[in-house]
Parts: C-alpha cells; sequence; structure tokens
C-alpha cells in the first residue's frame, strides 16, 4: 500500500513539473508576457505609445460620442455593432493596438475579445477618453 502511495505521489509531482515548465516555457516564448495580456495604461503612457511607429488606434465608442470628439487618428469601430468581432478579426494581429472607449470599460472587453482572437500587443487606455479630454 505504501508503495502505492508512493509511486503515484511521484507520478503526480512528475507531471505538475511538466505542467510548470511548459507554462514558463509559454511565457518566455511571448517575451515575458502570456498570450492572454494587455495592458492598462495611463493617459501619459498612451501618448507615448502613440508616438511610435506602426501603432493602430482603435475607438470602440458609439458614433454619438465620437461626435463628441475622438482622439485624432483613431479607426472607429464601435462596440455594440453586430459585426464588432468580426471586425476585430480582420485587423492583423502583429500590430501594436492602442484602444479607447468612454472611460476604459468597455476597451478592456474589446481588449480581452481581441486576446480571444490571438492578438497580443494589447493596451487599454485606463478612464477612457473622459480622463484623456481631462488632460489636454
Amino acid at each position: 500500500m505504501k508503495k502505492i502511495l508512493f509511486l503515484t505521489s511521484f507520478l503526480l509531482l512528475g507531471l505538475m513539473s511538466c505542467q510548470s515548465q511548459s507554462a514558463e516555457k509559454n511565457a518566455d516564448d511571448n517575451g515575458g508576457k502570456t498570450a492572454s495580456s494587455y495592458e492598462d495604461i495611463g493617459v501619459e503612457a498612451f501618448k507615448e505609445k502613440l508616438a511610435e511607429p506602426g501603432i493602430v488606434l482603435i475607438d470602440v465608442r458609439t458614433p454619438e460620442e465620437i461626435a463628441e470628439g475622438k482622439i485624432e487618428g483613431a479607426m472607429e469601430l464601435n462596440y455594440y455593432d453586430d459585426n464588432f468581432g468580426e471586425e476585430l478579426g480582420k485587423l492583423d494581429k502583429d500590430k501594436i493596438y492602442l484602444i479607447y472607449c468612454r472611460s476604459g470599460n468597455r476597451s478592456g472587453k474589446a481588449c480581452k475579445l481581441m486576446q480571444e482572437q490571438g492578438f497580443s500587443n494589447l493596451y487599454n487606455l485606463e478612464g477612457g477618453y473622459l480622463e484623456w479630454s481631462k488632460q489636454q
């Protein structure tokens, strides 16, 4: 009985070790980031990222909200459109995306959806356009 218990414990430890090494390898392969990560950043960091070449800026607010003002150069994809997920899926997964909405809630959800679709370079504006407009 003791031998069976010992063997079972030994096998379980071995399996857990393999899983842990696999997770570490996946994180290492992604530059230390897991495939399901995005970063919430403040206005100043968002501005810095915006100045980098090759950035794609996405505004996920409604047309009515956008009519009140937006960040120049933003692509408009209404989070509430029925085909929102499809439109995201058409984008280049290798680019770096800065995403914002009114308060940061919808854009955070958009980042999660994009993660599920295989995007990995995602930045969400904390406080959204409300915070952006306060600091302009």
